[in-house]
């Protein structure tokens, strides 16, 4: 089986997951990147992944392809396109863009009569609009990782963040919507094209306000019928599919559509928790596979971002750790390593490392994080 993933920056996701799980499927892959130095051992071929059609002339070069894939944010209309050219099973590059695109989302919600938030782009050039009502989350149109996203509670903080914002994004176009205010949640997908299957979910736990980043994840799998009928409005029913809503006074909303697989490793855990290989099962709907039924869970995970407080230099912290005591099963990822200087940015830039863990219930799976978060402490100073 001849595979073509098409990739920006190297993730977990991908060298961790969605490689070892294309080996493990027999396949034969070829990396198509903007950076191919960046992935040593990889047959690669360098690509500007993101225009469709010079992914479609290198692969027409290259071999026949059984599957086109991506788990990058950025570039899921650019796949979707080749898929779709060579005839493969895909996501609709429509739903891609729509689901990027968080004024798109907003659009296509409320054309359907799913939900209405207040939004409103802001165009390079523009003024702030002066008819929206606050508080309001200003944030890129095509933003990830809570980079650039501020709670603004008038005018002048929306001029501020905006002017922030375009000094770091000269040429980004932002949107302003509705602070929603309520418990912030996830939806995890997987469909085939035919049936869209939920995974689970999690609970989102942020940071202070004004900034949004997240900081713990636990499982608590939901199947919203709000958020599947989001989907449904979008299109997104192909492939793996992350949802951020929240629980508002008036009923869920939706925050952002991601049509990918979740990452900062709760890919990995949701795989430990549900007892599947995820990632295979995930390049198998890209193969034209229908997806099994999800197996029914009775045990607990969470992840917990360990951010990092102030800037300065980091004189003491953990490096992967692999632990498995009490029926829990607990993993450290480090994001950051000793001699290296933070920089406060807000983000999940700001994360020093990750750690999950999965166990009989959640009182086990606290016991272990805590116990390794006293044991292994990150010190910066």
């Amino acid at each position: 089986m001849r595979l073509y993933l098409t990739t920006l920056n190297p993730t977990d996701s991908v060298t961790r997951g969605f490689l070892p799980a294309a080996r493990a499927l027999g396949c034969e892959v070829t990396i198509l990147t903007d950076q191919p130095e960046r992935y040593p051992g990889a047959e690669t071929l360098r690509t500007d992944v993101r225009d469709a059609r010079d992914v479609i002339d290198t692969i027409a070069r290259h071999h026949r392809p059984e599957a086109i894939f991506s788990n990058s944010d950025h570039i899921q209309p650019e796949t979707a396109l080749a898929a779709a050219y060579f005839g493969l099973p895909g996501k609709d590059w429509r739903a891609c863009l729509t689901a990027k695109n968080k004024a798109l989302t907003r659009r296509a919600l409320a054309a359907a009569g799913v939900e209405v938030v207040r939004s409103a782009r802001l165009v390079p050039g523009d003024p702030p609009p002066r008819d929206l009502a606050y508080p309001v989350v200003v944030k890129p149109r095509e933003g990830v990782a809570s980079e650039d996203v501020v709670l603004a509670r008038d005018g002048e903080e929306l001029a501020r963040a905006v002017a922030g914002i375009r000094a770091r994004r000269p040429g980004a176009t932002l949107v302003a919507e509705e602070y929603l205010e309520g418990e912030l949640r996830t939806l995890e997908t997987l469909g085939d094209g035919h049936e869209v299957h939920v995974l689970g979910g999690f609970r989102t736990t942020l940071g202070p306000l004004p900034h949004f980043v997240e900081e713990r994840l636990d499982w608590d799998p939901v199947a919203d019928a709000h958020v599947l009928r989001a989907l449904g409005a979008i299109g997104a029913g192909f492939g793996a599919c992350h949802t951020e809503y929240i629980l508002t006074a008036a009923g869920p909303r939706v925050v952002e559509v991601n049509y990918r697989l979740i990452g900062d490793t709760c890919d990995f855990l949701m795989a430990e928790i549900l007892g599947i290989p995820l990632h295979e099962q995930i390049l198998r709907v890209h193969f034209g596979e229908p997806v099994p039924t999800p197996p029914r869970v009775h045990g607990h995970g969470a992840a917990v971002s360990l951010v990092a407080d102030r800037s300065g230099a980091i004189k003491e912290g953990p490096g992967d750790v692999a632990e498995n005591a009490g029926g829990v099963r607990l993993r450290h990822r480090a994001l950051r390593a000793p001699g290296e200087v933070v920089e406060l940015t807000n983000t999940n830039r700001d994360y020093l490392g990750i750690v999950r863990a999965s166990g009989p219930d959640g009182r086990a799976v606290e016991r272990a994080i805590d116990g390794f978060r006293a044991r292994h402490p990150w010190v910066i100073e």
